[in-house]
């Protein structure tokens, strides 16, 4: 069978990822879900919705309808926020052929069903987990579009297929490294857009570096923990997918979730970092109450995720964050 690839969500980083793939030589389809953005990127070569004046391959192709986009794919890539994904999933599973290689973007868990993004693919297709993968690690869309260096990571049970995808977007300045540790890998992407919404609101406070790398250090021992009571191979958090991920997306301006918690750190309402995100999607706000029930489900003591949910949904003051977090019982580190 021929490859074909297709990329459903042309976001920033569905938009990236296909420019990445596209950049190997592959002919990539990217499906958006407004007719306008399709149109730009085939005829004009560039997304101006979400990465304006980086210009995309002339092996991209992009349309708003599902069916041209997924018809004979043999590798989807799963690019819609992380709380939409069941909902469009469940209109495009009758379009996907057999033993399609189904690779999940998305940077979450869900609400309701506290399930990671691997699992909701699978609960709502039916394959097989090893025909399932996940790409996280730092992934700041913009710098790859900009095609900065950087690497990434690609889980799945199923290695051959792990290699395959490796092998479809490895390029001149992305690198993706393959384990088969799915759990840790998404746990790892999905609690780090919790802890950067912490470290925004401490930048938004006026705190310095050394709130930051407590923030940094104490929410990578918390997804450790939960990682832990999952399954998950510890090592996969000192990596590219763990503490790689978690570095970026706390410290760097381009994270969507960095800033969104600054600008609550700034007195903002949630309301207001909303509407000033002009439809961009700061996945952990909704994450932070899914992991926080997962955590609690598990008997898992996730302090920093507790503080960012109370804030988030509560309308806790960011300002009490840290007297709170500084004030727990002091214990050892290990």
């Amino acid at each position: 069978m021929d490859e074909k690839f297709a990329v459903l969500g042309a976001g920033s980083w569905g938009t990236a990822f296909a420019k990445v793939m596209a950049d190997t030589g592959r002919e990539v389809t990217l499906w958006a879900r407004r007719r306008d953005v399709a149109d730009a990127i085939t005829e004009r070569r560039e997304n101006p919705e979400y990465l304006p004046g980086i210009r995309l391959p002339d092996t991209l192709t992009s349309t708003s309808d599902p069916r041209l986009a997924i018809d004979g794919a043999t590798t989807v890539v799963l690019a819609v926020p992380s709380q939409s994904l069941r909902h469009n999933l469940t209109a495009w599973r009758p379009l996907l052929v057999p033993d399609a290689t189904l690779v999940s973007l998305a940077k979450g868990v869900e609400l309701g069903t506290l399930k990671r993004m691997s699992e909701v693919v699978a609960d709502v297709t039916g394959v097989r987990e090893d025909w399932i993968a996940v790409v996280s690690g730092p992934n700041l869309a913009k710098e790859i579009a900009e095609e900065q260096p950087t690497a990434t990571v690609i889980a799945c049970r199923d290695h051959d297929r792990a290699v395959a995808l490796q092998q479809a977007c490895s390029t001149s300045y992305f690198r993706p490294y393959t384990i088969t540790d799915v759990v840790g890998c998404e746990l790892g992407g999905a609690c780090k857009n919790v802890i950067a919404l912490s470290c925004g609101m401490a930048d938004g406070l006026g705190f310095g570096a050394n709130t930051l790398a407590t923030l940094i250090t104490r929410g990578l021992a918390e997804t450790s923990r939960l990682g832990a009571a999952l399954g998950a191979d510890p090592m996969t958090f000192a990596g590219l997918a763990g503490l790689g991920d978690l570095v970026a997306t706390c410290s760097s301006p381009l994270s969507r979730n960095r800033s969104f918690g600054a600008r609550l750190g700034r007195g903002e309402t949630v309301a207001q970092a909303q509407a000033a995100a002009h439809g961009q999607v700061a996945e952990g706000v909704k994450s932070c109450s899914s992991i926080r029930e997962l955590a609690l489900r598990h008997g898992v003591e996730m302090p920093i995720t507790e503080m960012v949910h109370r804030v988030c949904h509560d309308g806790f003051d960011p300002r009490e964050m840290a007297g709170e977090l500084i004030g727990r019982k002091t214990k050892p580190e290990r």
